[in-house]
């Protein structure tokens, strides 16, 4: 039990915010457990746009998002199987990853991701 702690995050655990827009142009702020994968994450929090029909597997890509710019150099560089799904999709660019893909860490509270339009 945590007494006289100065932080909550020391008692209750760390949950990094995740802002996620989604098709219809709406962007909701989500907390989630550092651990989680980010389409782990954006499921659990109710977003029925991002369709995750592998449930994690990264063999759909039905988990593409778009990460804003500024956060692409925080995350680890894709491995070939999700860069070659991504590739793929017809609302590719050049930030797309599969949030199947992404583990949430401390690091990336405050990300920022756009839900792709599914094919």
């Amino acid at each position: 039990m945590c007494v006289n702690v100065k932080r909550i995050e020391e008692c209750q655990g760390f949950m990094p915010i995740i802002h996620v827009t989604d098709l219809s142009g709406e962007t909701r702020t989500i907390e989630a457990e550092v651990g989680l994968t980010l389409m782990e994450a954006i499921r659990d929090a109710g977003l029925d746009d991002l369709q995750a029909i592998c449930g994690g597997c990264c063999s759909c890509a039905t988990c593409h998002v778009h990460v804003a710019q500024a956060w692409l150099a925080k995350l680890p560089e894709p491995e070939s199987d999700e860069a070659e799904l991504v590739c793929e999709t017809e609302s590719y660019r050049p930030n797309s990853r599969l949030s199947c893909q992404i583990e949430l860490t401390e690091a990336l509270d405050g990300l920022e991701v756009t839900i792709a339009p599914a094919e």
